[in-house]
């Protein structure tokens, strides 16, 4: 009797023991989650990058904005994971690149970075700053612009095709526009729409 006794107080504790591990497991889909990864429009990015740019310099004006596919984006929507963009100082004649980045990954850290200087000629027509307010249109609309010149026949065709945006000074006529570009680089695009970024209005295609 006694060791009956013995061999179920022994069993109670053992079960007991077995009960109260609170040890953190890992289960399988955690392991494997991908993490999260945010995207933002391009005037979003924009604005983020210049309260840092202005303290690089006080006269630091937005020169091009391009967008990246990075984190397995399409571009879609006018939207993106990774934003960089040059900016000029007249003042210095320099340059720095400032980026927006929507994830976290071990060669690309989240949040604002930048990068060396470079020398910059406020002269060069082809690199001239524009001042902010002209940004009226930001990328998402840029793309519902392009979409009705193109882009929709093209998206309805492989709804997989990346899109990325430049925008930049117009020196020709004097407007801010953006480059709604379906391809994941400018040589290798299958069409580019001209959108004016001050008033939305469709310039060209390309």
């Amino acid at each position: 009797m006694t060791m009956t006794k013995t061999a179920i107080v022994l069993l109670a504790a053992t079960l007991l023991t077995l009960g109260c591990d609170n040890s953190p497991k890992k289960t399988e889909g955690a392991a494997n989650q991908k993490p999260a990864i945010d995207t933002v429009t391009g005037r979003f990015a924009l604005q983020k990058m210049l309260p840092p740019a202005r303290i690089w310099a006080a006269d630091a004006k937005p020169v091009r904005l391009q967008s990246s596919l990075l984190g397995g984006t399409d571009g879609h929507e006018g939207k993106a994971s990774f934003w960089r963009c040059m900016f000029g100082s007249a003042a210095r004649q320099k340059a720095e690149t400032f980026t927006w980045s929507g994830m976290d990954t071990p060669d690309i850290p989240q949040g604002i970075n930048h990068g060396a200087e470079d020398s910059y000629n406020p002269a060069n027509r082809s690199t001239q700053g524009f001042a902010l307010p002209f940004l009226k249109v930001d990328s998402d609309q840029a793309f519902d612009m392009a979409q009705q010149h193109g882009g929709k026949q093209l998206l309805a065709k492989n709804s997989k095709q990346e899109v990325i945006y430049m925008l930049d000074w117009d020196p020709s006529v004097n407007e801010l526009n953006w480059h709604v570009i379906y391809g994941n680089s400018e040589s290798n695009a299958k069409l580019t729409i001209i959108v004016n970024a001050s008033e939305g209005k469709f310039v060209r295609k390309e």
